[in-house]
């Protein structure tokens, strides 16, 4: 048994997975611009460490009795070209080391070494790809970590050049707890081993790391972060910089934060607030295994980030919430059913939504900047979020039929509604320039009619789900009858005749004859001023392609609904089939007509024929010279 346990804990090595030995090649080799950075991923590391800590020991007090005082400290060594980081935090097991420190997520790799080969800077890329650790490469040509997990006897020592392979020991010099990173710098990087530069990044970019930060050598330590809460701090005693520099911390990120939010709520519940929204999409913004990233304390304790504190929509928030009325062993079924924490969430969503009305308000250039980068995830809360919908609505901006290149707001829309108009209208499709050229759009624009075009997934599914906008409903131009013959065409649009109406109904009830079931009704267009035919849906039924999305993704068992056929009675060639229907009903030349309308239709809206052979079959008919008489 003692050989097998001996067996157990040697030196074992490793081969990093495929993609993570080609990221750390590009690490090592790339030309970064601002390589302290690294310096900034090990602290947060560090401090996460003891913020586990801190919340293990809510159940097992034991694991800080020895040493209370939790602390990051740094030790520089010019002579022998180290640094070292370490923390009195949880510490790893041998599991921990192999799993956390040998292995990055395989979508988060590729993106990185695609954003690097497109020629993002390195400050970019460590934020938005969590490289975190692995940023060590950058200045060290080897790197161990000793830890030793807190509760456990056995310490252990990984080890890696960076160059392919990692090496995991046991290692009776590791820590008590906790952790111990050690950088073999580079030649190129032996300034990182200078306390006057190190004191420079940190405080320049772990300034409030909510753990204390000493920095020394020879056993003599300074103090230089003092770990203190900034956001137990009253706001004017906080500069921007400040601000910044604890949103790159608790939210992984390097950009700015476009949007601050600050303040304590008193009353039924008492917490304090410290919300970012950033200004660059985070890259894990539509991952549907991502966690929350909305830390929850509770009176400066770290409980977890994933306590569900904003709805999804909102999910692109960063921060924290500090609860002074939760208790301080509450377990995540408690987290789940806490009627004060949902108090709580209730309270920072109308917190964010607020601030964003404000932002939209007061500086709508740069409110438009926050929409372009989330607005199709703040899409999903207006059917998600019954109870802030019209918030949420008077916070969307759209791209329509007049805006060119502009965005616009509901109410700008409203505002510019057309004689005897009632509804606000819009299309869905799978693109801009799609949703543009739909033929649904002519009628509409001869009537000079402002219609909202929706490309994002999420449009097919939140229109249907908004009922108005200051007492106007919301309709599709592709579903029901258009209903707009009662606004006025504009001057440039009254010209061309239309074929008699009973001519038209003969040719409606012909194609109608013709295609039978495959079709619902077949009627002259209000719709259609230059198009000859186009297809919409039933009034009540799915928008067409919101139906052709789900039964793509149910792989067609589910029937679909036969569409309407309309036909534009100022069209040539509807004008020209009228009179034919009319004077000599139903014939062969007409049936192929009735199917060619059909296709034709359905190539408008970007689909195939449905039977590409009889499409071509019929066509070529029509083309060939008629026979000649007897």
């Amino acid at each position: 048994m003692a050989e097998t346990d001996s067996a157990a804990q040697a030196a074992t090595s490793h081969a990093f997975e495929a993609e993570v030995d080609r990221l750390l090649d590009l690490v090592v080799h790339a030309v970064y611009s601002d390589r302290e950075l690294f310096l900034r991923e090990l602290v947060s590391n560090a401090a996460d460490a003891c913020e586990k800590l801190r919340f293990e020991a809510r159940r097992n007090d034991a694991l800080l009795k020895d040493d209370p005082d939790l602390r990051i400290t740094i030790l520089p060594d010019a002579g022998n070209g180290t640094l070292e980081i370490s923390d009195n935090g949880i510490g790893m097991s041998r599991e921990d080391l192999q799993q956390n420190l040998g292995t990055i997520a395989r979508s988060g790799t590729r993106a990185f070494v695609e954003a690097l080969h497109a020629g993002e800077e390195a400050k970019n890329l460590i934020g938005r790809f969590g490289i975190g650790f692995y940023s060590a490469f950058m200045v060290a040509d080897r790197v161990e970590v000793l830890s030793r997990r807190a509760g456990e006897e056995q310490g252990h020592r990984w080890s890696s050049t960076g160059s392919g392979a990692f090496e995991i020991a046991s290692a009776d010099d590791a820590p008590s707890r906790g952790t111990r990173v050690i950088l073999h710098l580079k030649e190129n990087a032996r300034e990182f081993a200078e306390e006057h530069r190190l004191e420079h990044v940190i405080r320049s970019h772990s300034g409030h790391v909510p753990i204390p930060i000493r920095l020394g050598k020879d056993g003599a330590f300074r103090e230089i972060t003092d770990g203190s809460a900034l956001w137990l701090k009253p706001k004017s005693e906080i500069s921007a910089d400040d601000y910044a520099d604890f949103y790159r911390h608790v939210g992984g990120q390097f950009d700015e934060p476009s949007i601050t939010i600050h303040y304590s709520a008193e009353g039924r519940q008492a917490y304090h607030v410290l919300l970012f929204v950033p200004s660059e999409r985070p890259f894990d913004l539509f991952d549907p295994e991502r966690k929350g990233r909305v830390r929850l304390y509770v009176r400066r304790v770290f409980i977890t980030d994933e306590a569900d504190l904003l709805p999804s929509y909102l999910r692109f928030v960063r921060g924290l919430v500090d609860s002074d009325d939760l208790p301080l062993n509450i377990s995540r079924e408690m987290l789940q059913e806490s009627p004060m924490l949902s108090q709580i969430k209730k309270g920072i969503t109308n917190r964010v939504v607020s601030e964003l009305k404000k932002r939209a308000e007061k500086e709508p250039e740069g409110y438009l900047k926050i929409w372009q980068t989330f607005g199709n995830v703040l899409k999903e809360g207006l059917y998600e979020d019954f109870e802030r919908r019209g918030d949420l609505l008077e916070l969307a901006r759209f791209r329509t039929t007049k805006s060119g290149e502009d965005w616009r707001s509901l109410k700008e829309i409203v505002a510019d509604f057309r004689e005897n108009q009632s509804a606000i209208y819009y299309v869905t499709a799978d693109s801009h320039a799609q949703a543009a050229a739909s033929p649904q759009l002519e009628g509409f624009r001869a009537r000079d009619i402002e219609v909202i075009l929706l490309s994002d997934p999420v449009d097919h599914f939140w229109a249907r789900m908004a009922p108005e906008f200051d007492g106007k409903p919301f309709r599709s131009i592709t579903q029901g009858a258009a209903d707009i013959s009662n606004i006025p065409r504009a001057a440039a649009a009254e010209d061309g005749d239309e074929a008699p109406t009973s001519d038209v109904a003969t040719l409606a009830a012909l194609v109608k004859q013709t295609l039978g079931d495959v079709v619902g009704e077949v009627r002259p267009s209000d719709r259609l001023a230059e198009s000859p035919v186009c297809l919409v849906a039933k009034e009540g039924a799915l928008d067409r392609r919101l139906e052709r999305m789900i039964r793509r993704q149910e792989n067609n068992q589910i029937p679909g609904t036969a569409p309407d056929l309309e036909l534009n009675p100022r069209h040539r060639l509807i004008r020209h089939l009228s009179a034919e229907a009319a004077k000599g009903g139903a014939s062969e030349r007409l049936a192929d007509a009735a199917w060619l309308l059909w296709d034709e239709a359905a190539i408008l809206e970007g689909e195939a024929p449905s039977d590409p052979a009889a499409f071509a079959a019929r066509l070529t008919r029509l083309l060939l010279p008629s026979e000649p008489q007897g």
